[in-house]
């Protein structure tokens, strides 16, 4: 009898939290605003096991990375609920307009980095020549380019101790997102770059501008993981 009464309890739990107001996502105290330019507003993210956000508002497209492996249930407004694994460094896009709310059913606290492209009804349009400028080549690590979604390239680097990302050139801007702790050095073309990452803890991120060269240097002890959203 305790399996049918935990489920009726569940079900009220997210039938009430499905009818409950709805907020914006910079009102929604789960996320946390870190970042903001004209191009993206970056939200921290974390939600403890058992625990659910408010129902927010997503209005603009969104790139999301997962920090750790973690599972959720995702209410989506006038949606069934559904239940979501995801891996360290899951990184995913989603489009807008929806409102949701996240309860996590997992062990582990729920973190992500959630990265919001404010020009996407402009980008939805964009043709930047992606294929003609592959992911760099990595010695002792791997650099996968995992889609391409309103004009911006999602790259996964995955760097062991002392690997090196061959000199790349980056044109437009790009954010990096740190998805383990990063010890990385730059070594720029003609000294031309903007300010070097420095160490960086697992969900930092950086905006770094476009218009340089430079190879990447893992000097942890530790593999590193980071993903870069660059934009056109």
């Amino acid at each position: 009898m305790r399996r049918p009464i935990a489920f009726c309890l569940l079900a009220t739990v997210l039938s009430a939290q499905a009818a409950a107001p709805e907020v914006e996502i910079t009102a929604e105290p789960h996320h946390h605003l870190v970042f903001e330019n004209k191009s993206v507003r970056v939200f921290n993210v974390e939600v403890d096991p058992n625990t659910e956000t408010q129902v927010h508002w997503h209005r603009h497209d969104y790139i999301s990375i997962t920090l750790g492996p973690a599972e959720i249930v995702n209410t989506v407004k006038d949606k069934p609920p559904a239940t979501v694994k995801f891996t360290d460094g899951d990184t995913r896009f989603a489009s807008a307009t929806f409102a949701h709310f996240v309860r996590d059913a997992g062990p582990e606290p729920f973190r992500n980095v959630t990265v919001e492209i404010l020009d996407d009804a402009i980008l939805r349009n964009s043709t930047a020549p992606w294929d003609q400028d592959p992911a760099p080549n990595v010695a002792n690590g791997a650099a996968k380019v995992l889609f391409i979604k309103d004009g911006v390239r999602a790259t996964q680097f995955d760097l062991q101790p002392g690997a090196v990302v061959a000199m790349h050139h980056h044109t437009g801007p790009h954010l990096l997102v740190a998805v383990s702790d990063l010890d990385l050095r730059d070594k720029y073309l003609n000294d031309v770059h903007p300010p070097d990452l420095g160490p960086l803890k697992s969900g930092d991120s950086k905006w770094l501008s476009g218009n340089y060269s430079h190879t990447i240097t893992n000097a942890g002890a530790k593999p590193a993981k980071y993903v870069t959203l660059e934009f056109p």
